[in-house]
């Protein structure tokens, strides 16, 4: 898929959540603008998402999947 879109939507028990969306919730939730790399990992059993920025521990978060 060299010259393709892709699109990556989570469904899971009544949730639906496109990749747009989670990764406009970790800027959010982050909430600072020193971002050049961004890792979104998805727990749906837990109704969470975990996010870390420029491979930094330190700068880590979650936020909710269901609001």
């Amino acid at each position: 898929m060299a010259t393709g879109k892709a699109k990556i939507e989570l469904q899971y028990g009544g949730l639906s959540i496109g990749e747009d969306k989670l990764i406009s919730k970790a800027k959010k939730t982050y909430g600072k603008k020193d971002i050049s790399e961004l890792d979104v990992y998805v727990k749906p059993e837990e109704g969470k998402a975990y996010y870390v920025v420029n491979k930094d521990p330190d700068k880590s978060g979650s936020f909710e999947l269901y609001d």
